[in-house]
């Protein structure tokens, strides 16, 4: 099992980003994906979910509204979509597949002018 995260980078606020997560060893349609955040000193954050054909979307209240998450079966690619940014969403951004327990490496977003 294998998540690779790209798309990460430095951006002024209010800019947007796209990450991207490629998906290997195993069904990726038939598994539930997750966006996780981590910034220095806090707690790694649940960011946005979603389920196996993409009909159902959960996201962190601080995030509702600026970010998407979506994917696409036929590339095993989860996406997320990172809109009107702010300094605070400066983290490293993880994907995760809970029912493999699988993580990727991260890729860093900062937000700052």
């Amino acid at each position: 099992v294998q998540l690779v995260e790209s798309g990460g980078g430095l951006v002024q606020p209010g800019g947007s980003l796209r990450l991207s997560c490629a998906a290997s060893g195993f069904t990726f349609s038939q598994y539930n994906m997750r966006w996780y955040r981590q910034a220095p000193g806090k707690e790694r954050e649940l960011v946005a979910h979603i389920t196996t054909a993409g009909a159902i979307t959960n996201y962190a209240d601080s995030v509702k509204g600026r970010f998407t998450i979506s994917r696409d079966n036929a590339k095993n690619t989860v996406y997320l979509q990172l809109n009107n940014l702010k300094p605070d969403d400066s983290a490293v951004y993880y994907c995760n597949c809970p029912t493999r327990n699988a993580w990727g490496q991260g890729t860093q977003v900062t937000v700052s002018s």
